[in-house]
Formats: C-alpha cells, sequence, structure tokens
C-alpha cells in the first residue's frame, strides 16, 4: 500500500532536522507521492529544495494563492510565470478565489484566477483550486473556461452534495482532508453518495490536521487517519481506498 498527499505545504518547515523527521514519518506510514502547491514567490525556492532533496516523492505545482492577490499581482504572476522555465511542474496550483478574508479583492482575484486557467491549457496541466465562501464565484469562471482542456482537483472540498455533483460534472476531483474526520462537518454523509473514484486525498499540512490531532499542526504522516475514515465510510480496506485514490492522482498529475 502508498498513499498520495495531494496537497502539502511541508516546505514551510525548514529546519533540516525537523523536515527530515517529517519526510521521514512519511515514508514509514507509506505516504511516497507527495505534491507541493506553490502560494507565493518565496515558496518557490522551497518547494525547488524539497524536489531535489526527494526527487522521487516530491512534486512541484506553479500558481498565486488567492490570499497574495493584491496591489501589483500582475507583476507576482509574471514572475511566477517565468520561474516554471527549466523546471518541471505538474499543475497550476493553488489558485482560485478566497473572501472569507477580503471580498474587496473579488475582482483582482477573478482576473489573476483566468490568467492562471489559461497557463494551465496552454502548458496541458490540471489545476489545484483554493476555494474558501467562494463557491459560486469560482464555478462562474470554471463554467466559462469548461472544456476537455480544464482538469483537476477543487483543494479542501467541505461542501453539500450539490456542490460535489457540480465539480465532478464539470470534470474535477474532489480533495478530502482532515475536515472528513470532524464529527459536526457533515462531510462523510456527502461523501456516501459519491464514488470513490472522483477522490483523491490531502492533507493541506500544516494546517486542518486530522483527528486525532485535530488543533494541532498538521503533517502528511497524518493522511493515514484520513484515509482510514474514508475507508470507514465506504466500508472498504484502507488499501483499496489508497489504490483508487493514487490512481487518480496519477491521471491528473501524469506522474
Amino acid at each position: 500500500m502508498f498513499l498520495t498527499d495531494t496537497h502539502t505545504h511541508l516546505y514551510y518547515e525548514t529546519e533540516e532536522e525537523k523536515q527530515a523527521l517529517l519526510f521521514q514519518r512519511c515514508f514509514e506510514n507509506k505516504i511516497d507521492r507527495l505534491f507541493l502547491p506553490n502560494v507565493d514567490i518565496s515558496s518557490i525556492a522551497k518547494i525547488d529544495d524539497l524536489v531535489r532533496k526527494y526527487p522521487d516523492n516530491c512534486f512541484a505545482m506553479a500558481g498565486l494563492h488567492p490570499c497574495e492577490v493584491r496591489e501589483g499581482y500582475q507583476e507576482v504572476l509574471k514572475e511566477i510565470h517565468q520561474s516554471m522555465e527549466g523546471r518541471k511542474i505538474y499543475a497550476i496550483g493553488e489558485i482560485g478565489i478566497d473572501l472569507y478574508w477580503d471580498k474587496t479583492t473579488l475582482g483582482i482575484q477573478q482576473d489573476a484566477f483566468y490568467e492562471q486557467i489559461s497557463w494551465a491549457k496552454e502548458l496541458k496541466l490540471p489545476i489545484v483550486i483554493h476555494c474558501r465562501e467562494a463557491f459560486d464565484e469560482v464555478f462562474e469562471v470554471l463554467e466559462a473556461e469548461k472544456g476537455a482542456d480544464l482538469r483537476g482537483i477543487l483543494h479542501c472540498f467541505t461542501g453539500n452534495l450539490e456542490q460535489a455533483q457540480r465539480t465532478i460534472e464539470l470534470g474535477f476531483y474532489l480533495g478530502i482532508g482532515g475536515v472528513v474526520t470532524y464529527k459536526k462537518a457533515g462531510l462523510d454523509e456527502v461523501l456516501s453518495h459519491i464514488e470513490l473514484e472522483h477522490l483523491v486525498l490531502e492533507t493541506d499540512s500544516p494546517y486542518l490536521a486530522p483527528v486525532p490531532y485535530r488543533g494541532k499542526p498538521n503533517e502528511s504522516s497524518y493522511l493515514v487517519h484520513i484515509a482510514q475514515k474514508v475507508a470507514d465510510i465506504y466500508h472498504i480496506p484502507v488499501e483499496k481506498v489508497a489504490e483508487v485514490t493514487t490512481a487518480n492522482s496519477i491521471k491528473i498529475f501524469n506522474v
């Protein structure tokens, strides 16, 4: 059995010894594939460092997180786009719209989202979407851009059944993380109506740690708890969850 964490910010830990232990715990728990979403210019070098250290395990994305879209974002986008030259990138992400912190930036967030989708289409890459309190706004963009060349993951899916089905209809996978282990989240009920073939697993480390670590810093090794919860929902062995969700990640990222 081996698991794939399709969304982890493990590169936030830059202390060598602590970083090495994070990876050791991943490998001990059979989490062998780690996809690293970019958030800003400063995280590019950190991601590249992990890719150099763990070339068989770490896979880079490139993108500007919607919370980082602010004045001067066009120059930032230009720099991130230029950074992809000579690097192996497996997705454009994480990109999208976040209206939790600041609704006044919706216009420029939409503009940045559209531009980065155009990169993905040009490079034939999937997109990894950040969507917080902005489902309608995100899907307005996705509906406008939909087509065979638009695919990817709706990261950190916590929506209802209708939203899940709408996501799947557009050809996207649902990124399931620690929230699925929270009793009051209701995500287990939603997933009971969705086939496993539409899911991938993620931690969003260091955020949203699953039970029994809720409230503490998350790490990719905790993906085993998410996988076990999904296995419980579907009444199947955790090995089957690992097999199907990893196969889904291979289809998405082509690696």
